[in-house]
């Protein structure tokens, strides 16, 4: 009996000890209006803190995130953490009107949050309008003091952000699109670490360069914070060993390119066992959908080797060039995509409660009488899940009209099969382009096990669309193309060690199969990454209701939460 005490005593100890090694991290995000230099030109962009690409923020397993966001700019702004869980803290998720009302110019928000069962590479970026051009950072999560990575230890870490640049306003481009009808206008450059890389006009000085020592091992975390272009990215002379995506470790695997989506990270080994000098990381786009305009630049930063030795090479031998597959190579994409696993046996959630079946894809809105509409044969385009283009509300946040129970402002009947089921991805009836414009959640019983059919359509084109969901990570079972058949299809589930991700980019003309646990009680987003796409109407989102008691509850909302 005494030797029990004692055993319960140090546990207790242990506990307190690993809650001690947990830190409270506070910050200021000033958002405003800074000038920068890109493609030979000087712009006014809005930053945070005036950085471009804004701050790394670095945290350790277990700690905890104060940031209080000041807003100096002239636009509404609010701050996601993507892929954070929060844990019943869904006032701190950030996506505008789901839960919260935006910060209005010259107010603030404090975002309070703890980071929990989550290692690797997120980041963080605005959620409102098209602001996210310009404010994103890095959100690196190490293991806990005293704990180690899976993988032996890198020498150096290098956070590399692909993004996306217009030489236009942003926020100009995409009010514009909405005025017409039409597709925004594409970007000008595509950038690493904000910068467009030696192939642009103007731009070589300020190529982001990565300094390495001979023999080495660097983990460089990629994160694509792209608008709308989901990339290709390769370094030259080198193979990358994957070892994580979204903030969970993967099986290892062995590389020469990545498929990474707007909203999604990868985490690579790579070891500098090549001959002393200078090799190109480049990125350019993937591009599944048929005819549609996209940026076709290539982004580069270089590696340079410092081996402290006298070299010949210099800015006037150019760095060696990786390969890139071509624009639309799905192949390429989906070998990478089946690479992808968990490290280990996964423990699947099961038995399912909720079967979901949804269809992602585009339309097309008639224009009304009298108008001129920048879309095909003059019509508005749109985007939907299961026929409904989702509308955010104006004059209250999803969550905070569910948690003080105000009508109006959504219902919870988001359809959980298509209205009218129909051949996905083969040649579709004009009748069934017009999706309904409403603002439907789904509810979810707290624990309840939810398996989603994320099924891709061919109206007006098909794609391959990143869907993230907010709150939640899940487990990817299965991908394929063609229309999903339950029968034929769940017998290629990969119930051993499937990935787990934020956001899983489904296939052009397929399928994805995702499964998670609803233990998260709030309201959470589900959407493509491709803010064309949310902009449209491709979005959705889950009520999950409390559970039992405070710990399966939502918290209730800060007191500074900002009102519309």
């Amino acid at each position: 009996m005494a030797s029990s005490g004692i055993r319960l005593f140090l546990l207790s100890l242990l506990g307190f000890a690993l809650l001690a090694g947990a830190e409270v991290h506070e910050h200021e995000f000033i958002v405003q209006e800074t000038p920068v230099k890109r493609l030979c030109n000087e712009h006014n962009i809005i930053t945070v803190n005036g950085q471009f690409p804004g701050p790394t923020l670095e945290v350790r397993e277990g700690d905890t995130l104060v940031i209080t966001v000041v807003n100096h700019a002239q636009y509404n702004v609010t701050i996601h953490w993507h892929g954070i869980r929060q844990f019943r803290t869904g006032w701190a998720d950030g996506p505008e009107f789901v839960t919260q009302c935006p910060i209005k110019p010259g107010g603030s928000y404090k975002y309070k949050f703890t980071i929990e069962g989550q290692e690797g590479t997120l980041w963080w970026h605005a959620h409102s309008s098209w602001l996210r051009a310009t404010v994103y950072g890095a959100l690196v999560i190490r293991p806990r003091e005293g704990k180690d990575y899976p993988f032996e230890k890198p020498s150096r870490e290098v956070p590399l952000m692909l993004g996306e640049w217009w030489n236009a306003n942003p926020i100009d481009v995409i009010r514009e699109a909405q005025r017409t009808g039409g597709g925004p206008n594409v970007s000008d450059a595509f950038t690493i670490n904000g910068q467009p890389g030696d192939l642009y006009n103007c731009s070589r000085q300020d190529t982001t360069a990565i300094s390495v020592k001979p023999g080495e091992t660097a983990l460089l975390r990629f994160i694509n914070s792209a608008l709308n272009h989901e990339l290709f990215v390769s370094i030259a002379g080198h193979k990358m060993t994957v070892v994580g995506v979204d903030a969970s470790y993967t099986k290892p695997f062995a590389t020469s390119v990545l498929m990474i989506a707007p909203g999604q990270t990868t985490d690579v080994l790579v070891t500098m066992d090549q001959p002393p000098t200078r090799y190109y990381v480049a990125a350019r786009a993937y591009i599944s959908a048929q005819g549609v305009a996209f940026d076709n630049t290539t982004t580069t930063a270089v590696i340079e080797y410092d081996c402290g030795c006298d070299t010949d090479f210099g800015p006037s031998i150019p760095p060696a060039f990786p390969t890139l597959p071509a624009f639309n190579d799905t192949g390429a994409a989906t070998a990478f995509a089946a690479g992808i696993k968990s490290p280990k046996k996964v423990e699947i959630p099961s038995p399912v409660d909720e079967n979901l079946f949804f269809t992602v894809g585009l339309g097309l809105f008639d224009c009304k009488p009298g108008q001129q509409c920048g879309g095909p044969n003059n019509t508005r385009f749109t985007a939907s899940m299961n026929n409904v283009s989702f509308v955010f509300p104006k004059t209250d946040s999803l969550l905070h009209a569910h948690y003080y129970d105000i009508p109006g402002v959504f219902t919870t009947d988001f359809p959980a099969y298509p209205p009218v089921q129909f051949d996905y991805t083969g040649n579709v009836s004009r009748s069934l382009w017009q999706p309904i414009p409403a603002t439907k959640l789904y509810k979810l019983r707290f624990g309840s096990v939810v398996q989603i059919v994320l099924q891709d359509t061919s109206i007006v084109t098909p794609e391959n669309h990143p869907i993230h969901i907010h709150g939640y990570d899940f487990l990817v079972l299965a991908e394929g193309f063609g229309n999903y058949d339950a029968e034929k299809d769940a017998q290629k589930f990969n119930l051993e060690n499937p990935p787990q991700r934020n956001t899983v980019a489904v296939p052009v003309n397929g399928w994805a199969v995702i499964r998670f646990r609803a233990d998260n009680p709030g309201v959470w987003l589900m959407h493509c990454h491709l803010d064309v796409h949310i902009t449209w109407g491709l979005a959705m989102a889950f009520l999950v209701e409390d559970g039992y008691g405070e710990l399966e509850s939502l918290e209730a909302p800060p007191v500074d939460l900002p009102m519309c």
